[in-house]
């Protein structure tokens, strides 16, 4: 499923670059401010953790643009543990792919949303007791909507984020988390 996707992906991104009038690759880094929402989490905590990541942002018209990304996110969760010894601390890597619309609004500063599909890399629980695994799903689909700003004459760019799920972040029936994620990023466009 995964390699059937990120082919649909590169077959999609490589179209579109040969119809755009403009093509400008970049990396980013930031911080991520995550936590769980939904019926189940009522006693969690965010976590602050970090982003880095590609894009490529395919101009399409003097107004619009077209913005995938590659994204290693550490995100996760905090809560106490049932026997109040400490605080547990859930760790969820995804690799995310935001596949964006790109609005400019004025010269440097646009607005962007788009689907959000999350690869899991890495779920797991740290507590006292160690390391135990977490029981996520191994893919997500969710949305991502923010806001971009490029520096006039540099490739310097500034990004802020929210980033939600649409489906359970967990396996288990019974509980219902979402991952939610706030995130603010500097970059750069190699013109």
């Amino acid at each position: 499923m995964k390699t059937k996707f990120l082919t649909l992906i590169l077959i999609l991104s490589t179209f579109l670059t040969t119809q755009a009038q403009d093509l400008k690759f970049g990396v980013k880094a930031g911080a991520n401010f995550s936590s769980l929402f939904g019926d189940s989490t009522d006693d969690i905590d965010g976590q602050t953790d970090f982003h880095v990541g590609g894009l490529v942002n395919i101009q399409l018209i003097s107004w619009l643009a077209l913005q995938p990304e590659e994204v290693y996110s550490r995100q996760g969760y905090q809560y106490d543990s049932f026997a109040g010894f400490g605080e547990n601390t859930g760790n969820l890597d995804y690799l995310n792919v935001p596949v964006l619309v790109d609005f400019t609004v004025v010269k440097g500063l646009s607005l962007h949303g788009g689907p959000q599909f999350g690869f899991n890399l890495v779920s797991e629980e740290d507590s006292n007791a160690g390391t135990t695994d977490v029981d996520a799903r191994s893919v997500l689909i969710g949305n991502a909507i923010g806001i971009q700003y490029q520096l006039p004459n540099l490739g310097l760019f500034f990004q802020a984020r929210y980033a939600s799920d649409f489906v359970t972040a967990f396996n288990e029936d019974d509980i219902e988390a979402f991952n939610s994620t706030y995130s603010l990023s500097v970059g750069w466009f190699f013109d």
